[in-house]
């Protein structure tokens, strides 16, 4: 078995598509009989082309076996269908950049009005199967010795009782945590300049909306490396 963990690509279809044809040529060159893909969340928002991520990714799931885990910032849009007062919110992570990536041309500081237009020219142009991919999304994955997850979990919390909150959100009580968890914790949500490995959690979110660096993690047996 061989994994492909893919971190926070927040809309940049351009890197993820040239990531994709680096894990196709990587199988390519070094065969496996089950190798799987995991993406840690995070796909939408900030980036320019969150719309043809979601379309990236919906298309490797018909072509190879993905795992794909929800984001922060996937809750966001899903819930501003139905309730558009958020937008005052999202739009400081990125939002507005995803309503755009659908043709919808939002405006900053939208009065309650406007947000209640946006949320409903989105749910009239969202495909049905970005529907369905963001309606399930999980949000955790264990493997071996590894538990993958978008942000983290929360020290001294069994991995099988996380709260979905934490799981998605937590940043400082999981980073600062050194002492082992039940399984190494790979995640994402945190943007640092490379790849970071440490003994109890390997984080792979290398900021690649602003810093044009979109990482994988490949594991295998013991062996660690990175695309």
């Amino acid at each position: 078995m061989r994994i492909y963990a893919v971190g926070d690509i927040h809309g940049r279809a351009d890197l993820l598509a040239r990531l994709l044809t680096r894990i196709s040529a990587h199988l390519a060159s070094r065969p496996v009989s089950n190798p799987v893909r995991i993406f840690l969340g995070d796909y939408i928002d900030r980036g320019p082309a969150s719309r043809e991520v979601l379309d990236l990714l919906i298309a490797e799931a018909r072509s190879c076996r993905s795992i794909f885990l929800k984001g922060n910032h996937e809750s966001y849009l899903t819930e501003f269908t139905s309730n558009p007062l958020i937008l005052d919110h999202w739009q400081r992570l990125g939002g507005l950049e995803t309503l755009m990536s659908y043709g919808i041309t939002p405006t900053l500081n939208a009065s309650a009005g406007t947000q209640a237009q946006l949320a409903a020219a989105l749910r009239r142009v969202l495909p049905e199967n970005h529907r369905d991919f963001l309606g399930n999304l999980e949000t955790s994955f264990t493997c071996g010795d590894f538990f993958f997850v978008h942000a983290g979990v929360r020290p001294g919390i069994p991995l099988s009782k996380q709260r979905e909150e934490d799981l998605l959100w937590i940043r400082y009580d999981f980073l600062l945590h050194e002492e082992p968890f039940e399984k190494i914790i790979v995640h994402g949500h945190t943007p640092v300049t490379g790849p970071e490995v440490h003994p109890n959690r390997i984080n792979i979110d290398t900021g690649a909306y602003a810093s044009g660096r979109l990482t994988c993690l490949v594991l295998e047996s013991d062996q660690i490396s990175f695309i």
